[in-house]
């Protein structure tokens, strides 16, 4: 792993308004720039959580013992534990207003719901037929109570934004 890619995961976070709460949101945010081509610094591949980077999972490692961001560790209420990214850096100026924007938005979405839109976005892409229906299918426990349905909306929403590679839309 090279500088390089670990400054490319300290600008995600950078980009995702300086904080990202959860390594699978990271991962999320991730694979959403690059399936946008607003990043290309990372290839992702479905695991259980979704779309998936290993590289982004070793340089967001890198850039911690780097210095280019901080990771805390959190212990969640069911007794787990989940990070929190910080990297403070200033956003440059000739960041696009896109990339920021799709980022911001996912970094505030609800974890779950992001996790779903993302992997039917990832299913789409990969042809499955009826995206929504397959994401159903592989995360019935996610989907239920009204979440699938809320993660179609985010999805509409993350569309909504102006991207090079417009997402497709998916019923």
């Amino acid at each position: 792993m090279s500088r390089t890619e670990a400054k490319k995961a300290q600008e995600l976070v950078r980009d995702s308004g300086g904080r990202v709460v959860g390594r699978t949101r990271l991962q999320k945010i991730g694979y959403i720039l690059s399936a946008s081509g607003l990043d290309d610094a990372f290839q992702f591949s479905y695991k259980h959580y979704g779309p998936f980077s290993e590289d982004l999972a070793t340089a967001t490692r890198e850039a911690k013992l780097l210095g280019l961001m901080k990771e805390t560790e959190q212990v969640a209420a069911w007794g787990g534990s989940y990070s929190i990214f910080q990297a403070q850096e200033p956003i440059p100026a000739e960041v696009q207003p896109a990339r920021r924007n799709l980022a911001n938005l996912a970094a505030q979405a609800d974890s779950v719901e992001l996790e779903l839109a993302a992997t039917a976005l990832f299913l789409s892409k990969e042809g499955i037929e009826d995206p929504w229906e397959e994401t159903e299918r592989r995360k019935p426990e996610k989907a239920d109570q009204g979440r699938l349905e809320a993660a179609k909306e985010l999805y509409q929403q993350l569309r909504a934004i102006p991207v090079p590679v417009p997402l497709p839309n998916i019923q």
